[in-house]
């Protein structure tokens, strides 16, 4: 993955992944073929719903003090700065129907994560976790790991609203786009945050819903 700095915030310059990198864009109403490079993230992985399963809290709880702690070291270490990317998960169920209809969140797998710029190894991954676990008792923090995804062509949109009403757009997504181009799904379910839900009221998050594929038709 490259990247260029084009963003100058309190005087130094900050790379912002969300504006370098193509399949950080996404339109609403629009379904795109997108081609993913390949990317490296803190995850970290779990099961049940996201509203009530202390398993979540617990498991944001240790993925953001690492990946501010990652920004800080690069900018300190590296002199290389960057804007923290945004909360970003993997969904799937044993029956994707409780995920895609029935919406059965408390039969959902999941893997959370944040995206890390490739030039930040394991070692300064592992002194992050490190620092943050002196700062207090983070249940989760030993589950954490660095590692990258390969997603190669997807097809995704922007959906404005409730995480709730993503229903019926992935409905058209998975039952309608993707096998009218030829396609066909492949990896998990990938939904990208760019909205903070405690800041953000429902009806105006902004949520990037991706799914993997593969097939003859190429990104576009």
């Amino acid at each position: 993955m490259t990247a260029k700095s084009d963003s100058e915030q309190t005087g130094s310059t900050k790379t912002d992944f969300k504006k370098t990198v193509d399949a950080y864009r996404a339109r609403r109403d629009s379904l795109r073929i997108v081609d993913v490079p390949d990317l490296q993230y803190v995850m970290i992985d779990g099961h049940g719903d996201p509203n009530t399963s202390p398993r979540y809290a617990e498991a944001l709880a240790a993925l953001y003090p690492v990946a501010y702690k990652l920004k800080f070291a690069s900018k300190r270490d590296l002199g290389r700065d960057y804007v923290v990317m945004p909360l970003e998960g993997l969904w799937w169920a044993e029956d994707m129907d409780s995920f895609t209809g029935a919406r059965d969140k408390s039969r959902w797998d999941w893997t959370m994560m944040i995206m890390t710029p490739d030039w930040i190894d394991q070692q300064m991954f592992d002194a992050a976790v490190q620092q943050a676990g002196a700062k207090g008792d983070l249940a989760c923090l030993g589950e954490l790991r660095l590692e990258a995804l390969s997603e190669g062509t997807c097809v995704q949109t922007l959906h404005i609203g409730p995480y709730d009403d993503e229903a019926d757009v992935l409905a058209r997504m998975h039952h309608e786009f993707i096998p009218g181009n030829g396609l066909r799904m492949t990896g998990k379910h990938h939904e990208i945050y760019l909205g903070d839900p405690r800041k953000v009221a429902p009806a105006k998050l902004r949520t990037i819903l991706r799914q993997p594929v593969d097939g003859p038709a190429g990104p576009h």
